[in-house]
């Protein structure tokens, strides 16, 4: 029996260009200011997942085959996480933000980037058991509709459940975390009450604009995946969009010590990543 070898791509710089100016020019997602080295190990897996030849082969199916591109997005955004990642900054979060913001008679959130949303339901979880869900009005935004669609389902593998359920146990929660979901089968799907304050939005943080005043703002593991130009970008439309002293969060492998509005935050935990804007 012959054994098929898996195939070995080589996908340099002009290849990623020619890929992004296809997102950009066809479908207006651009990418060209994301990681080199991230948007290479992503098109490499495509390829081989697809089974195909090289780039000639991804570019022409992602012009004849008209979903292939939402399918090829989601691929290279990595959409996956978990709930109450480090327990640690959701503890930090409830003990030394929402203790602040829960005078505030409205209190505006954005999960940018919110993924498959295991964090936007951590976030109502958190505001439920704190009693001030009620107040809060959380926008949730990613680029890709499909993994927007995906996150209001709320359904995730059971499997997943016993790590969720383990961070909200390190996190401190107050009830039994499968009170927050009903089991059918091999999937678990989130308690829908939980988004009775949530709207979720298409937003795009390389191209688009601010759109509101926010009192905090997540934006966790996403500009790991951005070249220091668009991080640069990005950070500044973070602070357009907070209101005088508002809350900011990243992600723990992420900094903002080089970029150009550092001098306009305080550190609030340097440990979690957690920073005030400053008037």
């Amino acid at each position: 029996m012959i054994v098929k070898q898996p195939k070995e791509y080589k996908v340099g710089i002009n290849e990623i260009r020619q890929v992004t100016s296809l997102l950009k020019n066809r479908y207006d997602f651009d990418f060209t200011e994301y990681a080199v080295s991230s948007l290479q190990r992503r098109i490499i897996r495509v390829l081989g997942l697809y089974n195909l030849d090289g780039i000639d082969d991804l570019l022409k199916k992602m012009i004849l085959e008209k979903e292939f591109h939402n399918t090829f997005i989601e691929e290279i955004t990595v959409n996956t996480t978990e709930m109450f990642r480090a327990p640690s900054m959701w503890k930090s979060l409830r003990e030394n933000i929402f203790e602040k913001l829960k005078t505030k008679s409205r209190i505006r959130i954005w999960h940018a980037g919110c993924s498959s949303g295991e964090e936007v339901y951590s976030m109502t979880i958190l505001l439920k058991e704190m009693e001030i869900y009620d107040k809060v009005t959380l926008y949730a935004t990613d680029l890709n509709t499909q993994v927007i669609e995906s996150a209001k389902k709320g359904v995730y593998p059971i499997r997943n459940m016993e790590l969720n359920e383990a961070n909200y146990q390190r996190y401190g929660g107050k009830e039994n975390f499968s009170d927050y979901y009903s089991v059918s089968g091999h999937t678990a799907k989130m308690d829908q009450s939980l988004l009775s304050n949530v709207r979720f939005l298409v937003h795009n943080l390389a191209q688009d604009d601010s759109f509101l005043k926010f009192d905090l703002i997540l934006c966790r593991n996403v500009m790991i995946y951005f070249d220091k130009v668009l991080q640069d970008n990005v950070f500044k439309l973070f602070h357009k969009s907070l209101n005088n002293h508002a809350y900011f969060v990243i992600g723990s492998k992420e900094s903002m010590i080089w970029c150009s509005i550092n001098n306009k935050f305080k550190i609030i935990d340097d440990k979690e990543k957690i920073y005030q804007v400053l008037v």
